[in-house]
């Protein structure tokens, strides 16, 4: 009784401790969490005191160099946005959600501390750098939901319809995250000291750091509140 008993337990044991360790994986190693651990490992200086080649970690004020890029649904300014929509999809007695748009874009922009600069470039190919940003906006619709008049026109920008063939909402939901104009975040790179080719207004050197990526380290850009952790050796 006591041997069959066990063989019975040992089977559910097994699938407990591997669905545990699946669990473990899918935490640890999801894009947040890696990008949250490399920044709590890095140096955070002041732009006063960065030297070249040195990988560091800013926080500061993000600024647009150009026009500002306009998030698609909250039509806030931003330097940065990337959005995901999906759809959910009924496959026989189960469903699962179908990505439909998932858009990234971002352009140069200036990180401001204390009234320094710094300039990031991040490029999308071959792409630069590593990001997380913080899901600010989110909406769905469905059977009983209706979309919000700013959806429905999100929804005609892709050229996707809100209602399927019998006039029923479609089930859709969407996330936005963005990085404002003015928002404080952080970025980590290999510093670049730089010469200006023309000048910054109330920006009163001649020189400029740059935050770069290479074949080792990406660009780290994010607006994640637990960014702002410092290591222990941070100045």
């Amino acid at each position: 009784m006591i041997l069959a008993l066990s063989f019975i337990e040992s089977p559910i044991a097994v699938i407990v401790i591997l669905g545990s360790i699946l669990v473990f994986a899918l935490y640890y190693f999801n894009k947040k969490q890696v990008i949250l651990r490399k920044l709590s490992k890095t140096r955070r200086k002041a732009v006063a005191s960065l030297k070249t080649n040195e990988f560091v970690k800013v926080h500061g004020k993000a600024l647009h160099v150009v026009a500002p890029l306009v998030a698609p649904l909250s039509k806030r300014k931003c330097v940065f946005y990337t959005i995901k929509l999906e759809k959910k999809v009924s496959s026989g007695k189960s469903s699962y959600w179908k990505t439909i748009v998932d858009e990234e874009k971002m352009q140069d922009f200036f990180l401001e501390q204390n009234g320094s600069y710094v300039i990031v470039r991040p490029v999308p190919s071959p792409k630069n750098y590593k990001s997380y940003l913080v899901k600010d906006e989110k909406v769905s619709s469905g059977v009983f939901n209706d979309p919000t008049p700013e959806f429905k026109e999100l929804l005609k920008t892709y050229n996707i319809d809100s209602e399927g063939f019998f006039g029923f909402n479609k089930t859709l939901r969407y996330e936005e995250g963005i990085i404002e104009v003015g928002e404080k975040i952080t970025v980590a790179g290999i510093a670049k000291w730089k010469t200006l080719n023309e000048p910054i207004p109330e920006y009163a050197y001649s020189k400029i750091v740059e935050l770069i990526s290479d074949e080792k380290e990406k660009l780290i850009i994010t607006d994640h509140p637990k960014a702002l952790k410092d290591s222990r050796h941070s100045i």
